[in-house]
């Protein structure tokens, strides 16, 4: 039996054909280019999906359905994208046209709850009962696992964990609230802090500077981290500022939760120890079950792009 899930991402858009072992054994993409017509989002959707089936030598009559991750409240029943706030995604039948083009039944779900899916059933989480995934990109996704099945609220716009305030009437989010931990625990947190720490003080700051060749708008989320290696003190507090951020946020999903695992995926995961440890350190102090022989296993998601890949393909 095959499986065929597609990544619907901001940057990019990937199909892939899984086998029953969770395995990967074909994989296309392409750009995503938005903002463009959501038929012209579609027609690449169909196109990838139909070029990894033929790239492992497979037809519709090999799978049962296509299953999508896709960024924002998804409704699951009703077929559409109801909201996506980063990509501007507002209530598209994403189900219904993709249907008409691959002639096949379709599902979707949330991008996060699909990647936390993918590492429950094949990687970082594999084996527990109760699990999340965090994803720390252009903004912070979140994935609950619940005795093996996604948690998605009444209405499928549950575990929008980024949109958990952590400053109150703090910086802006992209959803329009103020001070949501996606704010400061994304890329895009961590790019803005680097900024300012570059503007407010142009002499402890060059060495970041120096390391985007003197344009701070080449800053990046490893720019800090980076410095920081060099022996940059001013690069470790950004550093330490960013992980302190991210602790907060963790710290409360595992206060409410108390998952078996909580794995982190995302660019920024892979400074793997060199964030883990610090942000463990804090959670650690920071937790209500300090006191608890059980705790929650902080860790690096394993299967990177892949896991929302694996998580569509096997959707309910």
């Amino acid at each position: 039996m095959y499986y065929l899930g597609i990544d619907l991402g901001g940057t990019n858009i990937v199909a892939g054909v899984v086998d029953e072992n969770y395995k990967i054994i074909a994989k296309e993409s392409c750009k995503t280019n938005v903002p463009r017509p959501e038929e012209e989002i579609c027609d690449d959707m169909a196109l990838v999906a139909k070029k990894a089936l033929a790239a492992a030598k497979l037809t519709n009559d090999d799978i049962s359905f296509v299953g999508i991750g896709v960024p924002g409240a998804v409704n699951g029943e009703t077929g559409m994208i109801e909201y996506a706030a980063n990509l501007g995604f507002h209530n598209w039948p994403i189900v219904k046209m993709m249907e008409e083009r691959l002639g096949t039944k379709v599902k979707i779900e949330n991008d996060a709850n699909a990647a936390a899916l993918g590492e429950y059933l094949a990687g970082a989480a594999k084996g527990s009962k109760n699990a999340i995934a965090i994803t720390l990109g252009t903004g912070v996704g979140g994935g609950i696992i619940i005795d093996g099945k996604i948690y998605s609220g009444s209405n499928f716009a549950g575990a929008e964990l980024g949109h958990t305030v952590i400053v109150y009437n703090g910086w802006k989010c992209g959803c329009g609230r103020h001070g949501c931990w996606e704010a400061y625990a994304s890329a895009s947190g961590l790019i803005k802090m680097t900024k300012e720490a570059i503007l407010a003080d142009s002499e402890k700051g060059a060495c970041m500077l120096r390391l985007v060749g003197g344009d701070i708008n080449k800053v990046n989320g490893i720019t800090a981290f980076n410095a920081m290696r060099e022996g940059d003190e001013y690069g470790k507090s950004v550093v330490d500022k960013y992980i302190s951020y991210l602790a907060c946020g963790i710290t409360n999903v595992i206060n409410v939760f108390q998952p078996d695992v909580l794995c982190i995926g995302g660019g920024i995961s892979r400074e793997g120890e060199t964030l883990l440890a610090p942000l463990r350190a804090i959670v650690e102090k920071e937790r209500y079950t300090k006191h608890n022989k059980k705790q929650t296993k902080l860790c690096a998601a394993t299967l990177g792009n892949d896991a929302g890949i694996i998580g569509a393909a096997f959707l309910d």
